[in-house]
């Protein structure tokens, strides 16, 4: 039995694990790199291994991240199952297509460009949406915590981890036919938090041999949500008062549907002025109705909230949605103060580059920042305060403020993380994945401190060999 690592090694995005067991490969999650362009391209082109010969795909949660490459990966052949939540596939039924139309107008836009140069280069995009929609016929959803054969040898149960909206993490059962012997090997896919708003707590793992973690906060701490919602009140009133405008991206599943939320629990209780709040997104107007379509995973009280009271958090009174570009370019001409959330979350493509560019030079407006940022994006700049920012190949002046509200995360950090593998019992060996080199390597020492003796942090095409 093997084990390589083709993504999310000793850094975050791109996750892609393969796992090859009597004669079968199967692969956790397939998610696109992010980051710098030229470094993206290459590694999103470069799978690592034949898609022809994937047997299976087992998709821990819809994040582009780490489902973003199943068209490609699609488009080279793959014709196996694809497994995942039911809420994970109904989110990708919106995100890969969203993702497919967000390759195509790259190409498009790039091949402008070398035209107006008079280069004779031409890109074609990484998948189209008839690829993705080629891959959401694929799919199959399954319920928590309910087996399900993934090849002949391998059973797979699904466990929620509280990260996004049908997020799981993977626990297999796996029989080596050669030796005759059995292993579970488990994998946190991306691991929530606990007592955070609209989504249950983490789900522990049953026992396990082999455990593949993530480790993005593997050495920092979150502030407390409580803590958060008087932070937010502040900023909200504070700038409200000097007339500016507060610019969130925000990724489309869960930051924006979060941040809605307790921005919906200011405003009925009266904390944050009456001033209009834009979710200016199509992808998170959809995916919000995908949530409204599974209040099964959120936690007692929100769930009352959709089911009890007959209340949508998501729809509350100074809240619009933007649906088309008309309505999204006259928020460029707001007067006074304004609320604006958009996609995408790490700030490298969509409507959020616009008003990031019409705002960002004004000292009264305010960016928020609610999520990771990866290296190298214009949103890890922004966070960084680089006195000048590239947007659409022009600089601009970075004047507004900025601030980040780190309880937002839907990673869990170093005691969350901890604390969910502390319980896990009969590990023998752990791979940490999904973290920046500094916060991996940091958080095997931890792993080490707590009792776990062989822990692992890959590099790129790594193999292991688990015996």
């Amino acid at each position: 039995m093997k084990l390589t690592f083709w993504g999310a090694a000793r850094e975050v995005t791109g996750s892609r694990h393969l796992i090859e067991i009597n004669g079968k490969k199967i692969l956790l999650d397939c998610g696109l790199f992010q980051g710098r362009r030229k470094e993206s391209e290459e590694k999103n082109r470069n799978l690592g291994f034949d898609a022809k010969e994937i047997d299976a795909v087992i998709l821990s949660h819809a994040h582009i991240d780490h489902s973003g490459a199943l068209p490609y990966l699609v488009k080279q052949g793959f014709k196996g199952p694809i497994f995942s939540t039911f809420a994970t596939r109904d989110l990708c039924n919106y995100m890969l297509m969203d993702s497919g139309y967000i390759q195509e107008k790259d190409a498009e836009y790039l091949n402008k460009k070398y035209k107006r140069r008079g280069v004779s280069k031409r890109i074609e995009p990484l998948y189209t949406q008839e690829d993705a929609k080629q891959t959401l016929c694929q799919f199959y959803g399954v319920n928590y915590e309910k087996a399900f054969v993934v090849t002949d040898g391998v059973i797979c149960s699904f466990y929620n981890v509280g990260h996004i909206l049908g997020a799981a993490s993977v626990h297999l059962v796996v029989q080596d036919k050669k030796n005759k012997k059995h292993y579970k090997i488990g994998f946190t896919g991306d691991l929530g938090r606990k007592n955070m708003p609209l989504l249950k707590d983490p789900i522990p793992m049953p026992e396990t041999d082999y455990f593949i973690t993530e480790s993005t906060y593997g050495d920092r701490f979150h502030e407390s949500i409580l803590d958060t919602k008087e932070t937010l009140k502040e900023i909200v009133n504070r700038v409200a008062r000097r007339g500016g405008k507060i610019i969130i991206p925000a990724f489309s599943v869960e930051r924006t549907q979060e941040m809605v939320y307790l921005l919906n629990n200011l405003w009925q209780d009266k904390d944050i002025p009456d001033i209009p709040i834009y979710v200016d997104s199509p992808l998170s107007v959809n995916v919000t109705e995908v949530f409204a379509n599974h209040p099964e995973c959120f936690d007692k009280n929100v769930y009352d909230e959709f089911l009890k009271d007959r209340k949508n958090p998501f729809g509350f009174g100074r809240l619009q949605y933007t649906h088309s570009v008309e309505e999204s370019k006259a928020l460029n001409y707001l007067n006074g103060p304004a609320i604006i959330i958009s996609s995408s979350g790490m700030c490298e493509n969509g409507r959020i580059l616009h008003h990031l560019k019409n705002n960002i030079e004004d000292e009264r407006n305010l960016v928020l920042i609610i999520g990771y940022m990866a290296a190298h994006t214009l949103g890890r700049k922004i966070l960084e305060k680089q006195s000048q920012v590239k947007i659409f190949d022009k600089m601009y002046k970075l004047r507004a403020e900025v601030e980040k509200l780190n309880a937002f995360s839907g990673h869990g950090d170093r005691s969350d993380l901890l604390d969910y593998i502390s319980r896990i019992e009969g590990l023998k060996e752990v791979f940490v994945v999904h973290g920046e080199e500094s916060q991996s390597e940091t958080y095997k020492k931890y792993l080490h401190e707590i009792g776990i003796e062989i822990v692992n942090v890959p590099e790129r095409g790594q193999t292991y060999d688990l015996k």
